[in-house]
């Protein structure tokens, strides 16, 4: 499925950006770059850095619903960089990405997490990879909402404990006691609750079940998994996409998705008491808690570990980084050059930056610097 490239090109937020987070340019920093057949080679306006964009051709990638929006946007101004690269992008989420990258139909795959060793994906990307690893390049942080359709409710503040309980079918209807106590001054009406999760296989169930089990207070007992346990509760609809409509559609709603997703759907998005008090879903409270995150992986391989139980002050604790799963060598020169050249600018200041306006937060400046070395060193 070829990506519609989208309308909305997002202008630069910089009242969002705190210290914490600021950017760090990667490759081109601009889309006024020139491109021709045959080698061609685009430079940025603001930057020495070359984007060389082979000879041309189709780029296919797959996965990750979560950075749907994301990727649009990056696919959309790339046309003016490297005008004879085509980049399709079908959204199927990250288990079917991960699948078929492995299966050597797409060039790279975008994930919410990082591949697992456990489940064989680690081997599996380097048999694809021509005996070479994979690797995890985080490219967008995508916060994850708790997002819900309750007339009359504008605000609305839950705890890890008090989730676990709505997504496991403990609480079932709005005027619980647990949401009472955490909402004192709210009017919440004693209608069901309908929660709705994802059916297909997700990086987004997966984090989001991280943040369950570490936040939960020992209410949540399952372990994390990119699938819905049969222990939890609701209505299960395929992609982002598919739960927010569902609960655009319902009243009493609830679900877990990214906050593009609740955006584009106008749905209510609650606060998190992470254990220092209520916090809203902002691109600076997600920025401080990406800031804690550590390295799990080696060299160029960037995978993070994130603190979903923080209790850091001012920290929105439900988060994803989407990566995207790369052969650190073993495509056709051609096709890495391509590759290399979409990822390069997918990582650009400008371009990250962007990103902001569509409901995600920017990559801490430390990570930013490592990415463009990874992109850099595919070979």
């Amino acid at each position: 499925m070829k990506v519609q490239k989208a309308a909305r090109l997002a202008g630069l937020s910089s009242a969002v950006l705190i210290s914490a987070i600021a950017l760090t340019g990667c490759g081109s920093d601009s889309n006024t770059g020139a491109a021709s057949t045959g080698n061609s080679t685009a430079t940025s306006a603001t930057s020495a850095a070359k984007v060389d964009c082979g000879t041309g051709g189709t780029l296919n990638a797959e996965g990750s619903s979560a950075q749907k929006n994301a990727i649009e946007q990056a696919i959309s101004s790339f046309g003016s960089v490297c005008p004879d690269i085509t980049v399709n992008y079908n959204p199927t989420g990250s288990g079917s990405g991960i699948k078929n990258f492995n299966a050597g139909l797409v060039q790279f795959a975008g994930s919410d997490s990082a591949l697992s060793a456990e489940k064989g994906e680690v081997d599996a990307a380097k048999a694809r990879c021509t005996g070479n690893d994979a690797w995890n390049l985080p490219m967008v942080t995508g916060p994850i909402a708790v997002a819900y359709n309750v007339s009359g409710v504008s605000t609305l503040v839950l705890d890890g404990p008090t989730v676990a309980k709505i997504f496991k079918g403990d609480i079932k209807t709005w005027d619980d006691a647990a949401i009472k106590t955490l909402n004192p001054s709210v009017t919440l009406p004693s209608e069901p609750i309908h929660v709705f999760f994802r059916s297909d296989e997700s990086g987004t169930t997966d984090n989001f079940t991280k943040y369950l089990g570490a936040a939960s207070k020992g209410v949540w007992t399952e372990a994390h998994a990119k699938s819905w346990p049969a222990t939890g509760a609701g209505e299960g609809r395929e992609k982002s996409s598919g739960v927010s409509e569902g609960v655009k559609t319902t009243e009493g709603g609830i679900t877990y998705t990214e906050w593009s997703y609740a955006k584009d759907n106008k749905l209510g998005v609650a606060q998190i008491d992470n254990g220092s008090g209520a916090v809203e879903l902002t691109p600076e409270t997600v920025g401080t808690a990406v800031a804690s995150a550590k390295r799990d992986g080696t060299g160029n391989d960037l995978r993070l570990s994130l603190d979903y139980g923080t209790s850091v002050k001012g920290a929105y604790p439900i988060l994803l980084v989407t990566y995207e799963i790369v052969c650190s060598t073993g495509l056709n020169a051609n096709d890495t050059a391509m590759e290399k050249a979409f990822l390069t600018h997918f990582a650009s200041n400008e371009v990250q930056t962007g990103l902001v306006d569509l409901g995600y937060a920017p990559l801490p400046d430390s990570i930013s610097a490592e990415l463009k070395t990874a992109i850099a060193a595919i070979s």
